[in-house]
């Protein structure tokens, strides 16, 4: 599906938030994607790869996009808030989709994450539900979970049922045996991509392809 791409900027609670805005050419507009990068301090950005997939995923799945950069990346303002000051940013930046592109709030809301963006999202997911404006539903990729390597114990929050993880076999940065040990207490399924690294390295399009299959 075409879509036309604007790069915007949001006024955050710390300042600037340098934001890709993508929205589908043609026919009904189906929903909202919220779509989070990986960690910053690793150069995670708006514009790595498996973000890039993600966002083009839910554009062909009828959804607006939009990719914000956390705080210190690109053109947005603050510094690295440990996934704290980001789930703000996506909450004022879902707002700004909301007020752009859905005022009656009558549009479903996806939230797609990956690495410490999946992280983030499942903080953002709770924050959501527990004001009673729950996601539609999750789609999270290569999730930090438990302990990672030269980054920090991430403590991540439970999801719905109907969460659609993705991880790699060969994840070295995040083990498989982390989100398992996660997933496992909650009964949620994971689907591995046997051989994928942790960036999915020629693995992309199965990403487009699992989700744009189970999502509806």
């Amino acid at each position: 599906m075409t879509a036309s791409a604007v790069n915007i900027d949001i006024a955050g609670p710390v300042g600037n938030i340098e934001v890709i805005m993508e929205i589908p050419s043609g026919g009904r507009l189906r929903g909202i994607a919220l779509v989070a990068h990986p960690h910053p301090v690793g150069g995670g950005a708006n514009t790595n790869k498996v973000t890039h997939t993600l966002a083009r995923t839910f554009l062909h799945l009828g959804y607006a996009a939009l990719r914000p950069n956390f705080r210190g990346v690109g053109g947005s303002e603050g510094e690295h808030d440990e996934g704290i000051g980001e789930v703000d940013d996506l909450m004022t930046v879902l707002a700004f989709a909301r007020h752009r592109l859905d005022p009656q709030h009558e549009l479903p809301v996806a939230l797609a994450g990956f690495s410490f963006g999946a992280y983030c999202q499942t903080r953002l997911a709770h924050r959501l539900a527990a004001s009673g404006q729950a996601a539609e539903r999750l789609a999270l990729v290569g999730t930090a979970a438990g302990f990672v390597e030269g980054a920090r114990h991430y403590d991540t929050e439970a999801v719905p049922a109907d969460t659609l993880l993705i991880h790699g076999a060969a994840d070295h940065t995040v083990p498989l045996a982390n989100v398992l040990a996660w997933a496992e207490p909650q009964n949620l399924p994971v689907i591995v991509i046997p051989g994928a690294d942790h960036f999915f390295h020629r693995r992309l399009q199965l990403i487009h392809d699992i989700i744009v299959r189970a999502w509806h």
